[in-house]
C-alpha cells in the first residue's frame, strides 16, 4: 500500500524539491519533499486561499496540517506568531527548515500534535485540511482543534467543492461553529468558522 502525505512517518525515499510561491506580495522560496502534500508545487486549493484572503497582521495563529509550511510561513512573514502542526514528521522537518531559511524561527514553529503546548489558544486557525483522511477522521480533527480558538476567534479553511465543502459548512454550523463562505473559485470554497465569544458570568 502506498504511503500518503498524512502518514506520520512515510517510507518513500526522501527527496527534496524546491517551490516558489508568490503570496500576499511576498516571494517565498521554499523546499518541499516526497511523502509530503503538494511536493514541488503550490497546490490549487492553497493558491485560492491566498488569493481570496488577507492575512491578519498580528496574533497567535495555528496552521493546521501545515505540510512543508507555506501557509504558516506566509502568515509569520506578515506579522503573526505561528504554531504549525502536522502528523507527518517529514512535513514538520521541512517546515522548520523553511522557517530557518526565511529567518522566521522567532515567529514560526512546526511540531507534531503531541508537541503543541497544552492549553494554548489561538486567535486564528488557518488550514487546507486533509479531507482525504475521511469524513469521520476529519470531523474528529476539527472538533479537536477548533476549541483551541480564543473567544471571537476564527478559522479560515479551503475545501474542494467536490470533496464536500458545502456539507462540511453545514455540519460545522450544526456542531455550534457558525461557518460562512468567504469565496468560491476553481472548484474550491474558502470557509470562515467563528467561535462565539464566551460570556463571563456576572459577579
Amino acid at each position: 500500500m502506498d504511503d500518503h502525505y498524512f502518514t506520520a512517518d512515510p517510507s518513500v525515499p526522501f527527496r527534496r524539491a524546491p517551490v516558489h510561491a508568490s503570496v500576499w506580495g511576498l516571494e517565498l522560496d521554499l523546499v518541499s519533499g516526497s511523502g509530503v502534500f503538494a511536493q514541488g508545487r503550490l497546490d490549487v486549493g492553497t493558491a485560492v486561499l491566498f488569493r481570496e484572503t488577507e492575512p491578519p497582521r498580528s496574533g497567535r495563529v495555528l496552521d493546521l496540517g501545515c505540510g512543508y509550511g507555506v501557509i504558516g510561513l506566509a502568515l509569520a512573514a506578515t506579522g503573526s506568531v505561528v504554531t504549525a502542526v502536522d502528523v507527518n514528521e517529514r512535513a514538520v522537518l521541512l517546515a522548520n527548515e523553511n522557517a530557518a531559511a526565511l529567518g522566521l524561527t522567532d515567529r514560526f514553529t512546526a511540531v507534531t500534535p503531541d508537541g503543541v503546548e497544552p492549553g494554548a489558544t489561538y486567535d486564528e486557525i488557518w488550514s487546507n485540511p486533509p479531507i482525504r483522511i475521511g469524513k469521520e477522521a476529519l470531523h474528529g480533527l476539527l472538533l479537536t482543534w477548533l476549541p483551541r480558538l480564543a473567544p471571537d476567534g476564527r478559522a479560515v479553511m479551503v475545501v474542494g467543492k467536490n470533496l464536500g465543502a458545502d456539507s462540511l459548512q453545514r455540519w460545522l454550523g450544526e456542531q455550534g461553529w457558525p461557518t460562512t463562505r468567504l469565496a468560491s473559485a476553481k472548484g474550491f470554497r474558502v470557509l470562515e468558522t467563528r467561535r462565539r465569544g464566551v460570556s463571563t458570568p456576572a459577579s
